[in-house]
């Protein structure tokens, strides 16, 4: 789905509101909510408008006195209001992939002045993460963003929120009456089962013997959305299986806890036997990994992740390992994103319910591309190791 999110519903209303007018009310408004002046592509990466039209309504606005131009070519405005006032109550260490969601929110909060009050949401104590919500209404946030990992609790933050008045955005995890930003789980999860059938085609002629599915079911719909969706990829390509060659892991959401599980596994299969594995995330794909080396046996399976975090993206990098790929989430964007949607709101544009963060399976031929770190090989790897 787009994360363009100024277009609107057909309302009556809507049919009738100008478009230029729109983006030049979008535009001052993230000038006075700034801390601090800012430059043309500031505002064009904000706001998501083109910046030739950000120019040209800047102008306009200088014009009429709305804006005014300094020295350095910045722009701010003539009266300014109280700054916007942003929460987000989620987790702010723990994965890879959370520290860099939060790292990302905190770098985009700041570079377009708007104030914002961060809080750490736990794993196992609901009654903490409430009293964060209740905290961030009472300090009057004008917006906010939560990432709940404690989904029995999602309907009453979702309550609490509405009855503040609050605008609200959920990240990651469903909240009812939020608009989500996230990953698409169901498409990603057949995104990685599609490479893994793609490689079983090329290596195997199509022939395995076993899908071993990672789960983590303390994480929710989200890891049963991910492995339906690979287990549905993996059928879409190679067609239907009996369930007998399915094996369901309980990997914790963590890499030793998947390296156990998987030892247990290949300890009751056939030394030969040709795996396929999809892991709920990269963790578990690295702990799977290890098992496999410990067991020499990587020559007979390939391993397909989530979330692209940098220790997957350096055994992927290699190109001769079984980790072939993993479905990229770019958790580094999504402070930027999160961001524009939460301006748009502000602005009283109609986001979709839903806004999905771009998904790429990331292999060793197109890893450079969206990591440069990273050389490209040109080793010729299996088809099953190219990108959706």
């Amino acid at each position: 789905m787009s994360e363009k999110v100024s277009e609107e519903r057909q309302t009556p209303k809507a049919r009738y509101r100008v478009g230029t007018l729109e983006k030049a009310f979008s535009i001052l408004h993230l000038i006075e909510r700034s801390r601090s002046p800012l430059k043309i592509h500031e505002i064009a990466e904000a706001t998501g408008i083109e910046r030739g039209t950000v120019f040209r309504v800047l102008c306009t606005l200088e014009r009429h006195q709305y804006v005014e131009r300094l020295p350095d070519k910045k722009y701010r405005a003539t009266s300014p209001r109280r700054l916007t006032r942003l929460g987000y109550a989620g987790p702010l260490s723990g994965t890879p992939f959370r520290r860099d969601v939060t790292a990302g929110i905190q770098r985009a909060a700041s570079e377009l002045g708007l104030e914002l009050l961060m809080l750490d949401n736990t794993e196992d104590d609901p009654e903490a993460n409430l009293e964060n919500a209740r905290t961030l209404i009472n300090a009057k946030v004008d917006l906010a963003m939560e990432f709940q990992p404690i989904d029995s609790i999602a309907h009453v933050v979702g309550g609490l929120f509405a009855s503040a008045a609050i605008p609200l955005i959920a990240v990651e995890t469903q909240i009812p009456g939020a608009v989500f930003f996230g990953g698409n789980n169901y498409g990603a999860g057949g995104m990685a089962g599609e490479a893994l059938a793609k490689f079983s085609l090329e290596e195997w002629n199509g022939e395995f013997d076993y899908l071993l599915l990672i789960e983590s079911p303390s994480r929710g719909p989200a890891c049963q959305a991910r492995l339906v969706g690979a287990l549905d990829g993996v059928q879409r390509i190679l067609g239907a299986f009996p369930k007998s060659r399915v094996i369901h892991l309980d990997g914790h959401a963590n890499k030793d806890a998947s390296t156990v599980a998987v030892a247990r596994a290949l300890r009751s299969l056939p030394s030969n036997a040709r795996l396929l594995i999809s892991a709920f995330n990269d963790p578990t794909a690295v702990g799977a990994l290890q098992a496999l080396r410990e067991a020499g046996r990587g020559k007979y399976a390939a391993i397909v992740g989530q979330n692209a975090t940098a220790e997957s993206r350096e055994e992927i990098s290699r190109g001769d390992g079984p980790l072939i790929a993993s479905v990229a989430y770019f958790p580094e964007h999504y402070g930027n994103r999160l961001m524009r949607l939460a301006l748009a709101i502000l602005n009283h544009e109609s986001p979709p319910p839903a806004v999905y963060t771009e998904h790429v399976v990331l292999d060793c031929h197109n890893i450079h591309v969206y990591y440069p770190q990273y050389a490209a090989l040109d080793r010729k790897l299996p088809a099953g190791n190219v990108a959706s």
